[in-house]
């Protein structure tokens, strides 16, 4: 069986869903499950670029690996083998040019079109190139939060105001937000933990009420070395390379050895002397990640720990020792030869199709909005790896190339400022609005009961986020996305008590 959905495949008669704990390991790990794996034993996504041949002629079940039509990974290599040989200036030029073609190819439609507009690089780039080439004012949309540290609109509204699109603003209010997050399983199928899937659903119902297709600014980050855990893996990394294996690995064998909860205790005096100077929070539990920072073996693997929400997740998992990923895997070849664009490899094979586009995707598809990707098309990806780094980052300031070009259509103050992630204020809400809905899905004896996630250090980190000890939003958030999951749709599956899971965990 195949379809776009596992919908489509649950709906089978033949259907048994098995839950893969080995999944759920990659679910808390990174917010969302890679592919090829599923939530389900026995399922498997069908790679980005990849068609699968089945032949009528062969057994059945009988099916080959799929085979590439086109491959990230292999632009990737081939840019970074045969670079760029033109000028600053030249390489400019040309990105112009390839973003005005992509942009132009995704504006034609037989039905209305906008642009997502968030006011950062990269929106601004696609509103102001799409503005250029339009004959007529673009529609822009953003979507804004009531907590001024959340809210991007005004820089979105301001970007608009010089480009003169034809720009609506829509502000959540912590009730609209929350009123979305029932529905959150239906919509992504499997269990999802990227926060931004919130506002993003928010975002493409109004845009739906305007236009029909949207076009986004995705991939800018990951083209183009935009995203500051690039940076600051590169730097970790670069302080411990030189110390010595034996140093390394006896930080590693402390921090195993001795539990975090032991260490706290130990230092607490740290605490009592800092008094209200300072806030120490859990100086047992820092030191520790520091000293497994210390032990990681390679560039990736800092930088893994940089993606990895739950530290241990094969314990927190019962059963559930996380499958390989790309950030696991070596890179073929040799070019790949600086800790950026490592990174940026794994991501684009990684957190770019299967958490980046597929928030996107189910959350347009569920307001019945087609998204495009200009910064996608693939000229332009080939392009953009085939830049050095130095025309990428430069300075300390990423996406300089993209800076470049924006700067020809928006002024370069409206769009300088430090980068922002399209969060809610979720931390908030769980200790507000959100607190009874997620106790009932986290409760220890719920989770006992369900076997699949180990309910004391879930609670650990509840008990220290509703204190404020700790924002632990992106942990829990995983399980709470894993919990409202199964409750829609693996209860049947796990041998739950369906009717009675619902009643203690519904959202109201």
């Amino acid at each position: 069986m195949f379809g776009s959905e596992l919908k489509a495949l649950a709906a089978h008669p033949a259907w048994r869903g098995e839950i893969d704990r080995g999944a759920v390991s990659l679910l808390l790990r990174y917010d969302y499950i890679p592919g090829p794996h599923a939530i389900f034993e026995n399922i498997a996504k069908l790679p980005p670029g990849h068609f699968l041949q089945i032949k009528a002629s062969d057994p059945p079940g009988t099916i080959a690996p799929p085979q590439p039509y086109w491959s990230a990974a292999e632009a990737a290599l081939r840019g970074l083998q045969a670079p760029f040989a033109g000028s600053e200036d030249e390489a400019a030029e040309a990105l112009d040019a390839l973003l005005r073609d992509a942009v132009s190819l995704r504006l034609e439609a037989d039905v209305p079109v906008g642009v997502f507009l968030s006011g950062g690089i990269d929106s601004a780039s696609i509103a102001g190139i799409a503005q250029a080439v339009s004959p007529r004012p673009v529609k822009t949309f953003t979507i804004g939060f009531e907590d001024p540290r959340f809210d991007e609109a005004p820089q979105a509204a301001a970007v608009a105001k010089h480009l003169g699109t034809e720009h609506t603003e829509l502000t959540a209010t912590e009730a609209e937000a929350l009123a979305t997050i029932p529905g959150l399983p239906a919509v992504y199928d499997e269990p999802f933990a990227d926060i931004s899937q919130i506002p993003t659903l928010m975002l493409s119902r109004l845009t739906r009420r305007h236009v029909t297709v949207g076009l986004s600014g995705d991939g800018g980050d990951e083209l183009f070395c935009g995203y500051p855990r690039y940076q600051r893996a590169a730097r970790e990394w670069q302080r411990i390379a030189g110390l010595p294996g034996a140093v390394r690995r006896g930080a590693g064998g402390l921090a195993r050895a001795v539990p975090a909860g032991a260490l706290d205790a130990g230092l607490g005096w740290m605490t009592a002397i800092a008094g209200r100077r300072r806030r120490w929070g859990r100086p047992g539990s820092k030191l520790r990640r520091r000293l497994e920072g210390l032990a990681a073996p390679g560039a990736m693997a800092v930088y893994r720990r940089q993606l990895t929400r739950w530290q241990g997740v094969e314990h927190l998992v019962l059963g559930g020792e996380p499958y390989e990923t790309a950030y696991d895997r070596e890179a073929p070849g040799d070019a790949l030869g600086t800790v950026l664009d490592q990174a940026m490899y794994r991501d684009a094979l990684a957190y770019l199709p299967d958490d980046i586009l597929v928030k996107v995707d189910r959350a347009s598809m569920a307001a019945s909005l087609e998204a495009r990707a200009p910064l996608l098309d693939h000229r332009l990806v080939e392009f953009a790896w085939s830049l050095p780094a130095s025309m990428k980052l430069r300075g300390g300031h990423s996406k300089w190339i993209l800076r470049q070009v924006l700067k020809r259509y928006v002024p370069e103050g409206l769009t300088d400022r430090p980068k922002s992630g399209f969060d809610p204020p979720l931390g908030k809400w769980l200790r507000g609005s959100l607190r009874e809905w997620a106790e009932a899905l986290l409760a220890p004896e719920r989770l006992a009961r369900e076997g699949f996630i180990d309910p004391a250090p879930v609670q650990r980190c509840w008990r220290e986020h509703i204190a404020g000890g700790r924002n632990w939003r992106h942990e829990l958030w995983g399980v709470l996305s894993f919990q409202a999951w199964l409750e829609r749709w693996g209860a049947e599956s796990a041998g739950i008590d369906a009717s009675e899971t619902a009643k203690n965990g519904s959202y109201q």
